[in-house]
This record gives C-alpha cells, sequence and structure tokens, in this order.
C-alpha cells in the first residue's frame, strides 16, 4: 500500500496522524505524506498492514481515550508536527426525517470527534511551539444541499472551530486551515454512483454540474491538505481551501 519514507521531502522529519486514513482521501493523504518524508499514525476502526514509517491506531474518533492513544502513539516518534482530522461519516436524510439518534451519531463523529482530536494535538503543539492542523470539511459547510442538513452543520461546525482556534493559537506557532473538498471519487461516492439505475448518465449529471466538468479525486483533495501541512504554508492560518473544481464559486 505503502512505500517505505523517505529521507527528505517536504514533511521530512515530521510526525504525522490521520484520521479515516485507510481508504479515500485518507489512504491518499498517507501516501503523499509518506512520500514527502513524513511518518503517519494512522486512525482507524479497522486498522491496516503495517509498513516502514506508518503506525495504526485502532478506534473510534467519537471516543477521547482514541484521541490519547493517537499523540501517544506520535510520542513514541516524537511528538505530533501535523494532524489531519479526516475520519467522518456521511449522513443522507430529509431533516424532518433525521432522528436524534441519528443526529447524535453524526455529530459524535464528524465534529466532536475532531474537537478531541484538535485538542489533545493542539496541547502538545502549543507545548513544542509549532505544528499544523488540518480539518477536511466540506462544500456542505459553505453552501445548502437539500437531504444533506445534519451533515452539513457538521462540517459548518468544524469550519468555525478552524477559525477560532487559528485565532486562538496564532501567536504560539500552531496553525489550523481547513481544506473543504467538493464531490469525489472515494470509494463511498463510487459505491452510490453504481446503485443509481443508470450510473453512465448519473455521473455525466453529476459532473455537469460542476464547473469543472469533473469529480475530484482523492489526489487532489490529498495536495491541497499536504500544502498546508508543509512548512511552504507558514504564513497561513484560519483559511478554508475549496478543492471543488469550482462548486462553490458557481
Amino acid at each position: 500500500m505503502i512505500g517505505a519514507t523517505g529521507a527528505t521531502g517536504r514533511l521530512a522529519g515530521k510526525v504525522a496522524v490521520v484520521t479515516g486514513g485507510t481508504s479515500g482521501i485518507g489512504e491518499a493523504t498517507v501516501r503523499r505524506f509518506v512520500e514527502e518524508g513524513a511518518r503517519v499514525v494512522v486512525v482507524a476502526r479497522h486498522t491496516g498492514a503495517t509498513h516502514e514509517g506508518v503506525r495504526f491506531v485502532s478506534g473510534d474518533v467519537a471516543h477521547e481515550k482514541t484521541a490519547i492513544d493517537a499523540m501517544a502513539a506520535a510520542e513514541e516518534w516524537g511528538g505530533v508536527d501535523v494532524l489531519v482530522n479526516n475520519a467522518a461519516m456521511d449522513w443522507t436524510s430529509d431533516l424532518v426525517d433525521t432522528s436524534e439518534a441519528d443526529l447524535r451519531r453524526v455529530l459524535d463523529v464528524n465534529f466532536i470527534g475532531a474537537f478531541l482530536m484538535l485538542r489533545e494535538a493542539g496541547r502538545r503543539m502549543l507545548a513544542r511551539g509549532h505544528g499544523s492542523i488540518v480539518n477536511v470539511t466540506s462544500r456542505n459547510a459553505s453552501v445548502g444541499v437539500p437531504t444533506m442538513g445534519a451533515y452539513a452543520a457538521t462540517k459548518g461546525a468544524l469550519l468555525s472551530l478552524t477559525r477560532a482556534a487559528a485565532i486562538e493559537w496564532a501567536e504560539r506557532g500552531v496553525r489550523v486551515n481547513a481544506v473543504a473538498p467538493g464531490l469525489t471519487d472515494t470509494p463511498l461516492i463510487r459505491t452510490w454512483i453504481d446503485a443509481q439505475p443508470d450510473p453512465v448518465t448519473f455521473e455525466a449529471d453529476v459532473a455537469s454540474r460542476i464547473p469543472q466538468h469533473r469529480m475530484g479525486t482523492p489526489a487532489d483533495v490529498a495536495g491541497a491538505i499536504l500544502f498546508l501541512a508543509s512548512d511552504e504554508s507558514l504564513h497561513i492560518t484560519g483559511a478554508s481551501i475549496a478543492v471543488d473544481g469550482g462548486y462553490t464559486a458557481a
């Protein structure tokens, strides 16, 4: 899955924690980070095979212990330099059909889980005087999409948290930014498309609504995450980069 950690690169010598790092955007991010010289702690419900420069922490991000365990794993390599809050669950439902239990579960994973990771990483980064946190939000944090109300609310909350943390920690060397993907060709989205009566026509219709006339790829999003994680973006904090082919600019 992932090659050996390089001795040089844009993240050489850095230790990163990536949540939801075993598929889609998370997996692509882990690949890029390792290629650029980082050692990566991958947090996911199910662990994968261990590779040089990669270790796994199994757990639910909605549980505080998972964040603590992830940071402890990073400490074994010297401490966390980069956090990518990517773990999330999708949820589609009309607002009137969304139960309290469903809403709380989406909130637990998409926002509270990200908050706990950010808090635990932030504590350690602030003590060391440096660090970069990248929160993966969504186009839904900025625009209204029918049936995505609960999901959008969690991503909007995460965007607000990004800005607040960025200002709170700006003078102490810790940067906090967001990447907001649009519709991205992940396994989850591919399953959704393939389940349609006419997948080819459906995908073409979906792509036609994006100014670039294509869905994003996990690699597209991982590239933006890498930029914000690296020292190339040292004067950027509190920003949100849309990786959506122009969807939210239209």
